[in-house]
């Protein structure tokens, strides 16, 4: 068995040997319908899952994409350092709607801060 196998192999490459332009015709007809069916397959039939890279923080350029977890802190910080300035102006009972307003923005971005 091992036999008919090597010399079909042998009488293919022959094949292949003496009728080369064949053998290219065969091939790029097999290579332009597999590129057009991948084509209409591609158009048609589109995949449902996006494939996307993102690249590695290390090499991204910008900081946040690099440390959004330091960038979240510092904002945090920056959020109850504005939130205890505006509790002093409480206490001294000189708050204005201004202040309420700012009071109620700084308290929502500290709970997305918070949750991301």
């Amino acid at each position: 068995m091992n036999t008919s196998f090597k010399h079909a192999g042998q009488k293919c490459l022959q094949w292949i040997v003496h009728h080369p332009k064949k053998v290219f015709t065969y091939s790029m007809i097999f290579l332009s319908v597999s590129f057009i069916g991948s084509l209409i397959q591609g158009i048609f039939f589109p995949s449902d899952t996006v494939f996307t890279i993102k690249p590695p923080a290390l090499y991204s350029k910008s900081q946040m994409a690099q440390s959004p977890t330091v960038n979240n802190e510092r904002e945090m910080k920056k959020i109850v350092e504005e939130l205890k300035i505006l509790k002093v102006k409480r206490d001294r009972k000189q708050l204005q709607k201004e202040d309420s307003l700012r009071i109620e923005y700084l308290f929502n971005q500290f709970q997305k801060l918070k949750t991301q």
